[in-house]
């Protein structure tokens, strides 16, 4: 019974896909850090990732960066990610990211007669 065991474990680790892991090679690696806070960087590897972002202090002291990235889909194409980081949080726009549906049009006229309610003082409890 536990050579049966056995060989079927065995088996099982043959036939499990092996993973094929290859090391990234690095074509592009430009980084420059001032002493007063900014940066910028651009990094490029064969396998198809490429990034580079700036960035820049703040007005309430905080690093804003601005930049993109390239990464490689699974049919091969190239997707391009840019953003901007700042106060207003992280902001990304791509034809890949998800967007959300339109609203219906009646929704914009319950908007306009909730805003027309505020202005005349109406409030809600």
């Amino acid at each position: 019974m536990k050579t049966i065991i056995l060989a079927c474990l065995v088996a099982v680790a043959v036939a499990a896909p092996q993973l094929q892991e290859r090391e990234v090679v690095l074509l592009r690696d430009d980084r420059i850090a001032n002493e007063d806070g900014t940066f910028s960087y651009a990094l490029e590897a064969d396998n198809g990732i490429n990034t580079a972002v700036e960035g820049v202090v703040g007005s309430a002291g905080q690093i804003n960066q601005a930049g993109s990235y390239t990464i490689t889909l699974e049919d091969g194409t190239q997707a391009v990610v840019s953003f901007i980081a700042n106060e207003n949080g992280f902001q990304p726009q791509s034809d890949i990211l998800p967007t959300p549906h339109p609203l219906p049009a009646h929704v914009f006229r319950l908007l306009e007669i909730a805003e027309r309610q505020r202005a005349e003082g109406i409030v809600f409890n």
